[in-house]
């Protein structure tokens, strides 16, 4: 019976350390990642569309990115989309490609940009220890339905080992992520 609020929270804990991911992806980190423009909307026939799904976006080189729309005329529209964005990157268009060259980053956009991968590190954290609070308090109340206060125990245990091992892969994310910012 307590095996199913284990496998819950494991889940929901997993979900918690994939949305960090993800969200590492979309932070700048002075080399060209294509992830990097997922939450760039484009304003297309009406629709707020991501770039990803109006054109082909390729690394030909470590600090550049080459977006290559499937339809000429949405060029534009990308071009203006990326400005519109808080990434801070100029587009360059030849009339059929749009090129980001990624800047250098500074000694200070460096610190801003570690300050805000610890900040989502310790949002995911706190998500987890959410989570491992929610199932022991169901878990609690199974005690009242007449489970036994050792089995209860048991897998508070559990609870509290898997926080642990999913805290130290946040840990382990954010300490990756911001030795490849730090990089030079």
């Amino acid at each position: 019976m307590t095996s199913e609020f284990i496998k819950d929270a494991e889940d929901r804990m997993q979900k918690a350390v994939e949305a960090l991911k993800r969200e590492y992806t979309t932070i700048r980190a002075g080399r060209a990642n294509p992830g990097i423009l997922e939450r760039v909307t484009v304003e297309y026939y009406g629709t707020p569309t991501p770039i990803n799904q109006l054109a082909n976006i390729s690394v030909p080189e470590p600090r550049m990115l080459v977006i290559q729309p499937w339809d000429k005329s949405s060029l534009p529209l990308i071009e203006k989309a990326i400005l519109k964005s808080d990434l801070g990157l100029n587009p360059s268009s030849d009339g059929t490609v749009i090129r980001l060259i990624i800047p250098q980053l500074t000694a200070d956009r460096r610190a801003e940009i570690v300050k805000t991968v610890k900040k989502k590190a310790e949002e995911a954290r706190v998500a987890v220890r959410n989570i491992r609070r929610d199932t022991n308090d169901s878990l609690k109340k199974l005690e009242k339905d007449g489970l036994s206060e050792d089995e209860i125990k048991r897998a508070q245990d559990d609870v509290q080992k898997m926080t642990d091992k999913y805290v130290k892969e946040i840990d382990r994310i954010m300490d990756t992520k911001e030795k490849e910012i730090i990089e030079v």
